[in-house]
């Protein structure tokens, strides 16, 4: 499309909108029919470039039109529309005199009808509705001499619902073709195959696909002898399982080889006709991401893959797609370790095949791949099995061996017996796995629960060497802002770090291990130094911190980062602010009082509106600068180096180097930055692409993007 044209006149939420081209002796039309939540239908008319016109407001009083259908009435070219709506009728309009008149009303259904469709088939015109009744009818329109000859005597026949055409001697007849009952939940969509051109007229395949609440996507076609309209059986196919809700739409693709639809949840589900038999059909790869807001996301420590939590309760783990004699490398969802009952708020990698996370409830999860899953990463993305370094465990998914019922057990007597038990199946995946195995085989153990917290987690981090957890929950008093500290070798809580007065929204552990640092709502941060002691544990304590006489902020303290040399750390606020702390490693710091030597070592960056996010390169620029990342409240990500130039902060030490676009940033607030923990891009030949870094960011509107970035440019 090379222009677009706001059609403005509805006062609430449009919900179907349909068009058609309408030829007459002068020109060709566009005709518009448009419906929405204000209880109208829209008729719309452009002719040549001009401006579209509302030529038509349809009043349904206080009912709703749910769906549209135009088409043109058989020989002529008299435009008909098909409205279905909460009253349970379809409603029939004819356009004469160029307003559209309502002429039948066709009653059936026993619920709110969610889809109407209409197909031409030769000199016949089809209507397919579908609706909660959980039914699917067929209704027919064709001239009434051609239907029923006056000189044969029917002894019985469909009842007909008989309209006639002003201006025209043309009378038509409305039967009802036939009653499709396959579904056992509302029906939402219901589509025809699209018509082909073939031997110089259009043909129209008499196919329906259908889409339900019941997890399920129907093919429907009459059966070539009797003409009596079935279900194809070996393609009712759908979800099993998972956190869904069915299926909300479906469509065929052009040529009907292949079919798509999409879930409640908006997950995308693609199958393809098998070549050998054309009643069987397979599912595909298809894009798959996030339905709702992405709380964190972080690379694995050898930067091969990147694993996120969102508000959709949902863990899932993306990696790049190496195909076999193709260069081309594509990002594609190929595990979701956890499915949650709770809005996941955070995670934190423990080693490469390890992770903990949280989510609003009082508990940490800590899950580790199986063995199929290593097997499964290394065929996607070519990595051999043998660099992966996976050490086994010995827990195993869920049991894949199903459990058989004794011999002389009766299992024919219970209605359950009729729906097998879906087990895990480990899978031999060499491309990423359809939507149904990302729902139930594509699992990670949950090795431990850790107890501790009082209110929903908010953030957790792991320190580098992999020994140590830190995390916090939601707080309005001191004695619930405490950071607890845990050991990953015995799963116990080592420490307990109170600080704050407020939820502490980040913690982070520079990369030597040797402090912790917290940011607040209470717009504070507390750095904890790990002590030397003769005990095996480590044992930190608080060295530096800021108070309301000292701070810089002036409010919540969103995010925080180190540099990748321990000296310094980053902290970004709602204020707008982004400030650099340090020096961490002088020798004041290491005597354990660092009050004096932790202090601002830049000026402070105004970066124009409230920073959400920070994160700090492992990679300096080749001059020798920290390359940081700033994510925006409105979506934006920035870039900026600084180096410290002399004892006294100056404002010349920060240089913005690029500000992205509104086409490559995301639409609401960045949550979450993660840089790749070393050069090059994932899935590329690092010695061939080591001039670029990537960067990993999610963001409220439901987005988890990699960014790639040419080290050279700063």
């Amino acid at each position: 499309l090379v222009r677009s044209i706001p059609l403005e006149g509805h006062t609430e939420a449009v919900c179907a909108v349909d068009a058609v081209y309408q030829s007459d002796e002068s020109d060709s039309h566009l005709l518009v029919a448009s419906a929405a939540s204000d209880s109208t239908v829209r008729i719309w008319s452009q002719r040549g470039g001009s401006e579209v016109k509302c030529i038509q407001i349809l009043q349904f009083g206080n009912g709703f039109v749910m769906d549209v259908s135009l088409s043109f009435l058989p020989g002529n070219s008299v435009p008909i529309l098909a409205c279905g709506g909460d009253d349970c009728k379809i409603n029939l309009f004819i356009q004469q005199d160029d307003q559209f008149q309502r002429t039948l009303i066709l009653p059936g259904h026993q619920d709110w009808i969610r889809s109407v469709e209409w197909a031409v088939c030769g000199e016949e015109l089809f209507l397919v509705s579908c609706a909660q009744d959980c039914l699917i009818r067929i209704w027919k329109v064709c001239t009434k001499l051609k239907q029923f000859p006056e000189n044969e005597n029917y002894s019985i026949r469909l009842k007909e619902n008989i309209f006639a055409v002003k201006d025209t001697l043309t009378t038509y007849a409305v039967t009802l073709e036939s009653v499709l009952a396959g579904h056992e939940n509302w029906v939402y969509a219901v589509h025809w195959q699209p018509s082909f051109f073939k031997d110089g007229s259009m043909q129209q395949p008499m196919r329906i696909l259908s889409a339900s609440m019941d997890k399920t996507v129907i093919l429907w076609a009459p059966e070539e002898e009797s003409g009596v309209w079935l279900e194809q059986a070996s393609v009712r196919v759908g979800e099993v399982g998972g956190n869904t809700l069915g299926f909300f739409d479906c469509q065929f693709s052009p040529d009907g080889s292949m079919i798509v639809a999409h879930a409640f949840h908006g997950a995308l589900h693609l199958w393809k006709q098998t070549a050998l038999n054309k009643k069987e059909w397979t599912p595909e790869v298809v894009i798959s991401g996030h339905f709702s807001s992405v709380e964190d996301v972080k690379w694995d420590p050898q930067g091969e893959f990147i694993v996120s939590v969102g508000s959709d309760q949902t863990t899932r783990l993306f990696a790049p797609w190496k195909r076999k004699h193709e260069t081309e490398v594509t990002w594609h969802e190929i595990a979701r370790p956890q499915i949650h009952g709770y809005d996941m708020r955070c995670l934190a990698m423990i080693g490469r095949f390890q992770f903990v996370s949280g989510a609003d409830e009082k508990v940490l999860r800590v899950f580790r791949a199986p063995r199929n899953f290593i097997e499964n990463f290394s065929n996607i993305t070519g990595i051999p099995v043998g660099k992966l370094h996976y050490h086994v465990s010995s827990q195993a998914v869920l049991r894949d061996i199903a459990l058989q019922p004794a011999e002389d057990e009766e299992t024919f007597n219970t209605i359950s017996n009729q729906y097998p038990e879906i087990n895990f199946q480990p899978l031999n995946l060499t491309e990423p796995p359809p939507e149904d195995h990302l729902l139930q085989n594509t699992l990670w153990p949950e090795i431990q629960k850790l107890y501790g917290h009082g209110y929903e987690i908010v953030c957790v981090a792991c320190n580098n060497s992999n020994t140590v957890i830190a995390s916090a929950c939601k707080a309005s008093k001191k004695e619930h802002a405490a950071i607890i500290l845990w050991s990953t070798a015995s799963w116990k809580k080592l420490q307990s770090l109170s600080f704050h007065n407020l939820t502490v929204t980040q913690l982070a552990f520079s990369p030597n291990d040797k402090f912790l640092l917290a940011v607040s709502r209470d717009r504070n941060w507390s750095l904890w130094k790990k002590q030397d002691s003769s005990e095996s544990e480590p044992v930190f304590c608080c060295c530096a911190y800021t108070n309301k006489n000292t701070a810089l902020h002036s409010r919540i303290i969103w995010s925080c980062d180190w540099t990748p040399d321990s000296k310094y750390f980053i902290t970004g606020s709602r204020d707008k602010k982004v400030i650099i702390w340090g020096q961490c490693d002088s020798p004041a710091t290491g005597e354990g009082n660092a009050l004096d030597s932790v202090q601002p070592r830049s000026t402070v960056l105004d970066a124009g509106e409230s920073v959400t996010a920070v994160s700090v390169s492992r990679v300096l620029t080749p001059d020798g600068r920290y390359l940081i990342a700033i994510g925006l409240e409105s979506g934006m990500i920035n870039f900026h180096t600084w180096k410290q130039s002399g004892p006294e902060p100056v404002s010349a030490d920060w240089s913005k180097c690029v500000e992205m676009d509104n086409s490559q940033s995301h639409a609401l607030a960045v949550k979450r930055l993660c840089w790749r923990p070393r050069e090059g891009g994932a899935g590329h030949d690092d010695n061939s692409s080591s001039k670029w870094l990537q960067l990993a960011s999610c963001g409220a509107d439901h987005c988890v993007k990699i960014f790639n970035v040419n080290r050279s440019a700063f």
